[in-house]
């Protein structure tokens, strides 16, 4: 059986510069097949996953489907040097996102009860307040502001780091290595061409004596629970520890500091829909949705056939990878009504943006009430919004949003 293949674009970190031109290619590709064998410099070749059932398909299928050893797209020659230096394909980092089976089980479990709806109930107050203090910063603003570093960033930031239990004065630590790990392809963002390698070893470091004082002396935060975690009797290995807790301080607010600066993008861009949220407060849990669909932060992941397999009717050989192209899947137009329109009640909506399966995100409900507290808040007291400058993306392929997002906004209330 032939291949079908494409020469679009929508893999390299430039492709993600431009939002709308990057749905037309998407949609450009979807018009061409389900799933398309790519073979583009610099990467080895791969199918890429373009339909949102087939992504939910590859994901519900753990055994036939891994995550390791190809994870995410990186460029032959560095993905060559990490094999070369640490004996594998994801180096000396092993997270959740690596692990298979019962191993990532395990793991999971680890936190499991501390991201779901119960648990994270308590952190309702503190929420709250945060989402008003970030809405009187836009006040204080004086009606014009980068909406990124005033509210998308910080505002998540401060919540996972008060989760994990470090402090407040480490968070811009904390921002600025996550930045050169996920910005690794960015040139305003990277430490080097080391695909993030100097930035992990840094944080390491900085978990490492995290990690020793919690061990001295554990609290009631989630670092005192990975440090001293333990699966079938025996403590983690030490990298599993520092991995763990890198994972969950990156991502446990980047992602969301993503979807935060793009559903603002989008309220400004469609004022009909910022005015139906700020009339109807109880479409908020489905507009934080629509944001996420949107806004897609995690922009694929890779899996890897453990066997020859049939997807979307195409022969697969075991050891070829996928790419799960998650922001295509979640323009589908056969998975969505008007796919390619923001609507702040779409429902319903199935959208693939916290992952699916095993692997889905551990922090969605976390991610939920932060993005809900806080669009609740603006729809209450700010009156109307606009884009005030140009918007600047985050070169990257893999996790990122908005670098910047200049707005201009008159709050409630004012002349």
């Amino acid at each position: 059986m032939s291949r079908p293949t494409s020469n679009i674009d929508i893999f390299s970190p430039e492709a993600y510069l431009d939002d709308i031109e990057l749905a037309s290619r998407a949609r450009a590709m979807r018009a061409q097949g389900p799933l398309l064998w790519i073979d583009q410099a610099p990467y080895r070749p791969f199918w890429a996953v373009l339909r949102r059932d087939d992504i939910m398909a590859v994901e519900r299928d753990g055994k036939t489907w891994l995550a390791e050893p190809r994870q995410t797209l990186i460029p032959r020659d560095i993905e060559d040097g990490i094999i070369a230096q640490f004996g594998k394909r994801t180096g000396p980092v092993r997270t959740l996102l690596d692990m298979d089976g019962a191993d990532h089980r395990n793991h999971r479990n680890v936190t499991q009860g501390w991201f779901n709806s119960r648990a994270l109930a308590r952190l309702r107050g503190r929420m709250d307040d945060l989402a008003r203090e970030y809405v009187d910063r836009l006040a204080a603003q004086g009606g014009e502001c980068d909406f990124v570093d005033t509210v998308a960033v910080p505002f998540p930031l401060i919540m996972i780091t008060s989760i994990l239990g470090l402090p407040d004065s480490d968070a811009p630590l904390v921002l600025r290595l996550t930045q050169e790990l996920f910005g690794a392809q960015d040139p305003e963002r990277q430490r080097s061409g080391d695909a993030g390698q100097e930035a992990a070893n840094e944080f390491f470091g900085y978990l490492a004596g995290i990690v020793a004082q919690r061990r001295a002396q554990p609290t009631d935060d989630l670092m005192s629970v990975i440090a001293n975690a333990t699966i079938d009797g025996a403590p983690l290995a030490d990298m599993d520890v520092l991995s763990y807790g890198m994972l969950l301080a990156t991502a446990g607010h980047d992602t969301t500091s993503s979807a935060i600066g793009v559903g603002m993008m989008q309220l400004a861009r469609h004022p009909d829909q910022f005015a139906r949220l700020k009339d109807d407060p109880a479409l908020i849990p489905l507009a934080a949705q629509e944001i996420f669909r949107w806004s897609t932060p995690v922009r694929h992941f890779m899996r890897t056939a453990a066997v020859d397999t049939e997807l979307a009717g195409q022969q697969i050989a075991a050891g070829e990878s996928v790419a799960l192209m998650y922001l295509s899947g979640n323009r589908d137009e056969a998975a969505f009504d008007a796919a390619e329109q923001f609507r702040v009640d779409r429902s319903p909506n199935r959208h693939v943006a916290f992952g699916h399966g095993a692997h889905h995100c551990l922090g969605r409900a976390l991610a939920e009430m932060e993005v809900e507290a806080l669009f609740g808040e603006i729809a209450r007291r700010v009156d109307s919004v606009e884009i005030a400058g140009p918007i600047e993306w985050v070169r990257t392929n893999f996790t990122g949003g908005l670098r910047h997002l200049p707005i201009r906004y008159r709050m409630a209330g004012a002349a």
